[in-house]
């Protein structure tokens, strides 16, 4: 479900994952560039947003998100982690074109990014949601 990205910030190398509460992720703006919004948002946390880092395609589809003028938006991230059917993380790279899709929510002033996700294609996949991954 994508549980941690690794991303390039100001020369550096970001890996981050979704239970730190200070997790951001890249969004592309249309000018270009990025901007640091804040991944989901946790138990505890202040805000209206719905809870958790992820929004499920079929919800998005089905208007659930409507609520929160939800506006799709590319994440600048080079890699994912998955954890498998045991707890162990693997990571995946995207490749040059790919990015992950994510879905930007706002209430008032709040604004939140949350990373869209899909069923999985594959009929033997170990994972039950997979990030949305488009290509440009």
């Amino acid at each position: 479900m994508c549980g941690g990205v690794t991303y390039e910030h100001n020369g550096e190398v970001v890996r981050v994952y979704f239970p730190n509460p200070y997790a951001k992720l890249p969004v592309r703006r249309r000018a270009g560039g990025s901007s640091l919004l804040s991944w989901g948002r946790r138990k505890g946390e202040p805000g209206r947003l719905p809870l958790g880092g992820w929004a499920r395609l079929e919800s998005i589809h089905a208007g659930r998100w409507d609520r929160w003028q939800p506006q799709p938006v590319r994440l600048c991230v080079s890699s994912f982690m998955e954890k498998d059917i045991h707890g162990v993380s693997h990571w995946f790279d995207l490749t040059r074109g790919q990015w992950i899709q994510g879905l930007v929510a706002r209430e008032g002033d709040e604004m939140r990014v949350y990373v869209v996700t899909i069923v999985p294609e594959m009929d033997d996949a170990i994972h039950e949601r997979w990030p949305r991954i488009v290509t440009v």
